[in-house]
């Protein structure tokens, strides 16, 4: 992730997950979640507070290890939860590899698909779409997962490239 933190590639795509809720709430709330080897740490981007913001969390974090996609699915059904809402949940689950441990990724998409049908993650792979890293997010077949393989520069794709790849399998 480090290329796609130092190009602006990450900061973009959360300010275009703020822009993408403030069409569905005049009082947009972005999640984040940081994940690696286990949950790194978490924030919020709001109108106010979004400029430089992913780039601010992640400085605090230290060294970021490996990729532990059920570390975030967890928190992210944790936080669901405890919102106290039932309203559909798009979640953009941005990573730039397979999990490193399958059996527990797949059983928490299980799991929340189970638990929170409500919640919905798309995930946008950084990084090359014929790596076979993204061979796990091909081959997914939970109910309430979707992939876009956003390519090597997701920085130079437009808002409605994004959109419509985030988007295109979400029925709310």
């Amino acid at each position: 992730m480090r290329p796609y933190y130092k190009d602006g590639s990450a900061q973009a795509l959360g300010e275009q997950a703020l822009a993408l809720a403030a069409n569905l709430d005049p009082e947009a709330t972005v999640h984040v979640v940081f994940f690696s080897t286990e949950l790194d740490g978490t924030g919020e981007l709001t109108l106010d507070e979004h400029e430089t913001k992913i780039d601010d969390l992640h400085a605090g974090l230290g060294r970021m290890g490996r990729t532990s996609y059920h570390a975030a699915v967890e928190e992210i059904v944790t936080h669901y939860g405890n919102s106290g809402t039932e309203d559909p949940a798009l979640v953009i689950f941005q990573t730039d590899g397979a999990p490193d441990a399958k059996t527990p990724a797949t059983q928490s998409l299980t799991d929340a698909a189970k638990n929170h049908p409500a919640v919905f993650f798309s995930f946008v792979a950084f990084g090359d779409p014929e790596n076979k890293a993204f061979d796990y997010l091909r081959k997914l077949k939970a109910e309430n997962t979707a992939h876009f393989l956003a390519g090597e520069t997701p920085r130079e794709l437009t808002d409605n490239e994004l959109y419509e790849g985030v988007l295109a399998n979400w029925r709310p």
